[in-house]
């Protein structure tokens, strides 16, 4: 199975919230993304937009950084929200848990690099890039995910 690769470019901060709720919806327990990109690429704007359409009452989604890992509760199982900026060994992914939950979580994963050899194979990573326009240009790729991506219109299959 080969990795399938989309783009598309996101205007506004709400191009991106749109993205990332419409991607929500097809996700279960065991899907992990990977959110990869500079500081101020809009990782957090996505996963925050994300979590908020899964969740049964809205409340706040605090950005991650300094506790590592937020948890909520969502559609018949958690949603992990974790932030490995500061890890400095792989090991420390399966101390908090990461481990156990990439198997029965929705898990979005920022700084994914810090989980070197414990990155679940099926994951999608989405790569965010800031444009000089200050749109934001999205890379998709993952095994198996070529499917359930072409059902988002906004994606391009890139070459």
């Amino acid at each position: 199975m080969s990795a399938t690769r989309f783009e598309t470019r996101f205007q506004t901060p709400e191009d991106t919230s749109r993205f990332a709720v419409s991607l929500g919806q097809m996700l279960r327990p065991g899907d992990v993304i990977l959110l990869e990109g500079g500081i101020g690429a809009g990782k957090t704007h996505f996963a925050r937009a994300l979590i908020q359409s899964l969740m049964p009452e809205p409340e706040d989604v605090p950005s991650p950084t300094f506790t590592l890992v937020q948890v909520y509760e969502g559609p018949g199982c958690e949603i992990w929200h974790a932030d490995l900026y500061r890890l400095t060994d792989p090991n420390e992914a399966i101390e908090l848990g990461l481990d156990e939950a990439f198997e029965t979580a929705i898990c979005m994963i920022e700084w994914p690099d810090r989980l070197a050899d414990l990155t679940p194979q099926g994951a999608l990573t989405l790569t965010f890039e800031a444009q000089e326009d200050d749109s934001r240009l999205l890379t998709a790729t993952g095994l198996g995910w070529a499917t359930r991506l072409e059902g988002l219109s906004c994606l391009q299959e890139a070459t």
